[in-house]
């Protein structure tokens, strides 16, 4: 009877083993996330860091997550330091205010064919809102690479400076209320 117990009892262990959620770290170098913002005369583009972040895997599936991003380092493509300084300012991101911004991830669909939507929070400048994106992913020999297009509605961040919604007669001053992020994140 105690034989046949503790061989219970083992193999559930086995299978609740095999079944874990693996936790897997992001690695901040290899990672890059790239920033487009567009306005109705052109657009600008640039790079910003991760400065941490993990997230946890389990039967295919994203199941919880938390990135964190370093405002400070946004920087813009074309090297405008006119530029980063404006978009660091409290008329966008008021980075010395609010250095970091986050986003925490509450679970995925299925990554069974390679893509899922993906659903979190992104808190920008401490305001935080629910953030819906698809995602891909690959396994490499040096990690499992998550690939994404995130598109923010900058507005709802309290980041208005140039919005047509909240200003009138921009006219081709006009910035446009949403920003793309595009992520390459490599995790292990």
């Amino acid at each position: 009877m105690k034989k046949t117990f503790l061989i219970a009892v083992l193999a559930g262990l086995f299978t609740m083993m095999a079944n874990a959620q693996t936790k897997l770290t992001a690695d901040t170098e290899k990672t890059k996330l790239e920033w487009l913002g567009e306005k109705v005369t052109g657009e600008h583009n640039g790079t910003i860091r991760l400065q941490s972040g993990w997230l946890t895997w389990n039967e295919n599936k994203i199941v919880s997550g938390e990135f964190l991003i370093d405002m400070k380092s946004l920087k813009d493509a074309d090297g405008s330091e006119r530029l980063e300084g404006h978009l660091k300012s409290d008329d966008f991101f008021g980075v010395e205010k609010f250095p970091v911004s986050k986003l925490v991830l509450k679970g995925s669909d299925s990554f069974e064919k390679g893509s899922a939507m993906v659903k979190g929070e992104l808190t920008i400048k401490g305001i935080t809102n629910p953030v819906e994106f698809k995602a891909t992913f690959q396994k490499k020999d040096d990690g499992v690479w998550f690939f994404a297009n995130i598109v923010v509605d900058r507005t709802k961040y309290n980041v208005r400076y140039g919005s047509g919604s909240f200003f009138d007669n921009l006219g081709d001053k006009t910035i446009y209320d949403e920003f793309k992020l595009k992520v390459t994140l490599m995790v292990k």
